[in-house]
């Protein structure tokens, strides 16, 4: 990639998008960036208006154009979506994030400046219910998600993975991009392979887009048991990708569940399930949040711990 600006494609998987589609697209037309940017919508069939929302948005402004996406999977929308597309580098974008001003051009110099195949930054939560704020909270804290930097920031640098992703089109033909066999975790599989390939995954805190989470703990322990499913799946697939991250949470679900159960006839036992009662109610004290978000906090880290832990453990049988 030389030193001129490249064209730029912002592809953009969507389903029962339609209460925040809006305003993700929105961000992406109000980049300020010196060449052509084009936004390829890959549109799964939706239970709400998602699919007249797109195509409002593509009346509104010709650089929005749309692609099918009839088996619904996020893997496969944006793999239609890049296939669709013409941009040298290409920007993935979920229709629930919003990116930052300055975005777009600044991933890109920093691509160049690199020369790293994706470049991405911090997934920001931001909550508008209570409890959402309190799900926000816990998905930016190091006791909740561990030590991925793009949860809670850090300095720049190679990581193993980054959120959404600003990638070179070389390097996702280079690998033959995203596997549509994994429902859940495509991002980091797509990650491993680059960096596996010789690529580099770059890190830079400037880059930040909006993410607005479950606001639900039922809809955020479905969600972590499917990351836990799914991580499971590529972990029995690319058995040198586990980190020591990926176990605290497995870990937890047996060391909390055997310590029930066995200290109902042996006291000792139930050192480990108090040891992480203890923990969660540390680490939502000293959250930098409201009181009322400290306090729904507890049951978000362990909606979102044993959902995950049990999730991988259990493993699914759809891969």
């Amino acid at each position: 990639m030389g030193t001129d600006w490249p064209n730029v494609s912002v592809v953009m998987p969507v389903r029962d998008e339609a209460a925040h589609l809006p305003a993700a697209v929105a961000a992406v037309l109000a980049q300020d960036y010196p060449t052509r940017l084009e936004v390829v919508l890959a549109v799964a069939p939706s239970t709400d208006d998602t699919a007249a929302v797109t195509r409002r948005l593509t009346e509104e402004d010709e650089r929005v154009v749309l692609v099918d996406n009839p088996a619904g999977g996020t893997a496969a929308g944006l793999n239609a979506a890049i296939s669709a597309s013409s941009g040298e580098v290409v920007v993935r974008v979920d229709g629930h994030a919003e990116l930052c001003d300055g975005y777009v051009r600044h991933a890109v110099a920093t691509l160049q400046a690199t020369g790293a195949d994706n470049v991405g930054g911090i997934q920001r939560a931001v909550g508008t219910t209570p409890m959402q704020q309190a799900i926000a909270a816990a998905m930016t804290s190091r006791f909740g998600v561990g030590d991925a930097r793009f949860h809670y920031g850090g300095g720049p640098g190679p990581v193993d993975t980054v959120y959404l992703g600003v990638f070179r089109r070389s390097a996702l033909d280079r690998v033959g991009g995203f596997d549509e066999t994994l429902v859940r975790n495509q991002d980091y599989e797509l990650n491993w392979r680059l960096r596996n390939t010789g690529g580099t995954v770059w890190f830079d805190p400037e880059l930040e887009a909006t993410y607005r989470p479950r606001a639900t703990l039922r809809a955020l322990a479905s969600q972590y048991l499917q990351y836990g499913q799914w991580k499971r799946v590529v972990v029995r697939r690319h058995p040198s990708s586990l980190r020591w991250r990926q176990l605290v949470a497995p870990a937890a679900v047996v060391a909390n569940v055997v310590g029930l159960l066995v200290g109902l006839q042996w006291r000792p036992a139930l050192l480990a399930p108090l040891t992480y009662l203890a923990a969660t109610v540390l680490a939502s004290l000293r959250a930098d949040a409201p009181w009322p978000t400290r306090l729904r906090l507890p049951a978000v880290f362990a909606a979102m711990h044993h959902a995950w832990g049990l999730g991988f453990l259990r493993g699914t049988h759809d891969a």
